[in-house]
């Protein structure tokens, strides 16, 4: 019986958005061991959701007993791929430096540097930094026609409100990176997303002009919402993979969030799930689709392969505390807050004493008007810290602080707020 080709298990999950050659790429996957490269350009402090389709595929592969290049790009980053509408803000070498440390930190755990199929991190910066502009342009220049690189869709869009030769220069910088690696690591494959798929295959061309050889190249797809907007950001902005930039409650939410119409897709391209795993996933998703047993399965696969098993574990105990399925006082302060300011939390001063219930449902927004959340109280439908509030004249107490902080109150069974008292 013959061994699966990972590029069938790359194709099922959806993975492949363009590619050169797939008949001379399985072909290659199926030979041996293939030296492949990804790269990530440390232009903000942490990667991201975007980056994790990489991160995950870099792993399929290695999994397959293909070795991974993780390339950071010290180099470009200091420039930066073209944006659609404006010019990149331009970071000084000292702040590339720092994101180019987080960056390579984040990324080791995710991949195996030791064994057959190693991992090897490198960063542009080495190869780049010494060449001078002469040799940059004999050697690398001469082979980009300008009437092609003009045709690059991110260059066409970027004409007419204008484009600084910085900007338009990125595609020889990153082509001549997949030149370099493939000279000196023998890197036949390189891969990244579909909005780097115009300077993957310009790497490619570049290595066939100088070397002659032919080298491989595929791209991931974006991923978007079910309305086909862009599904890199949340309601309070990217979805980073650093803990301190997004809690790894949040993170949880997030995926424990997806639609329906994409949670399949989803498990598809971020977990390693077998394919009977998630069709199983998927029928249950399309017969009771109420118990978003998908969406769960997802949230836990994500957020262990991200932050653990530790915090997937407190992510899900601080969502089953907050709406009364479990013991709030056994939460961390950490994971208590995260989660808090998450939901939407407002800050009150102990100096004068704590704010009846009545004034805190209302200045987090829980009810309009004192008057309606009198009325809540009398209904039975306000809660602080789980328990129901009897008494429409109550005030906390400094023994119901949670981590000696924190408050939860509640309005029935879904409106939840925080309030940090300091």
């Amino acid at each position: 019986m013959s061994t699966p080709n990972v590029l069938d298990d790359l194709e099922w999950r959806g993975l492949i958005a363009h590619s050169t050659d797939l008949d001379a790429l399985r072909a290659a996957l199926g030979e041996g061991s293939v030296r492949f490269y990804v790269g990530f350009d440390p232009t903000a402090p942490s990667l991201h959701m975007g980056n994790l389709v990489q991160i995950v595929t870099a792993r399929r592969l290695q999994d397959a007993g293909h070795t991974p290049y993780l390339l950071v790009g010290g180099a470009t980053g200091m420039i930066g791929d073209p944006k659609d509408s404006a010019e990149r803000t331009l970071n000084s070498l000292d702040t590339v430096k720092g994101w180019v440390e987080k960056v390579h930190d984040q990324i080791e755990p995710f991949l195996s540097f030791e064994g057959r199929n190693a991992a090897t991190m490198v960063n542009n910066y080495d190869w780049t930094a010494s060449m001078s502009v002469i040799d940059f342009l004999r050697d690398i220049g001469k082979h980009f026609p300008v009437n092609r690189m003009l045709a690059r869709d991110t260059v066409k869009r970027r004409l007419e409100s204008g484009i600084s030769y910085t900007e338009f220069s990125y595609v020889l910088l990153q082509s001549m990176d997949y030149l370099t690696l493939h000279r000196d690591h023998g890197i036949t494959l390189q891969f990244g997303g579909s909005d780097q798929w115009g300077n993957i295959t310009g790497g490619a061309e570049l290595i066939r002009r100088v070397t002659g050889d032919h080298v491989h190249a595929f791209a991931t797809p974006l991923v978007t919402r079910a309305d086909g907007t862009k599904y890199g950001k949340t309601e309070t902005g990217a979805l980073w993979l650093d803990p301190e930039m997004m809690s790894p409650y949040a993170f949880h939410q997030f995926w424990l969030n997806v639609e329906d119409e994409k949670v399949v897709e989803m498990l598809r391209l971020f977990t390693f799930l077998s394919h009977d795993e998630i069709d199983d996933l998927a029928a249950q998703t399309e017969e009771k689709p109420f118990l978003r047993a998908a969406q769960k399965v997802l949230a836990d696969e994500v957020t262990t392969f991200v932050h653990g098993a530790a915090e997937t574990a407190a992510a899900r105990e601080a969502a089953a505390a907050l709406f009364g399925g479990g013991v709030l006082h056994g939460l961390s302060t950490t994971t208590l807050a995260a989660a808090l300011r998450e939901a939407g939390s407002v800050t009150v001063d102990r100096s004068g004493g704590l704010p009846s219930v009545v004034d805190l449902l209302v200045s987090t927004g829980l009810a309009a008007s004192k008057g309606e959340a009198r009325r809540t109280i009398s209904e039975g439908g306000a809660y602080l810290n789980n328990v129901r509030v009897e008494d429409a004249d109550a005030a906390p107490a400094d023994g119901d602080l949670i981590g000696g902080s924190w408050l939860v109150l509640r309005r029935g069974k879904k409106k939840l707020a925080g309030v940090e008292v300091r």
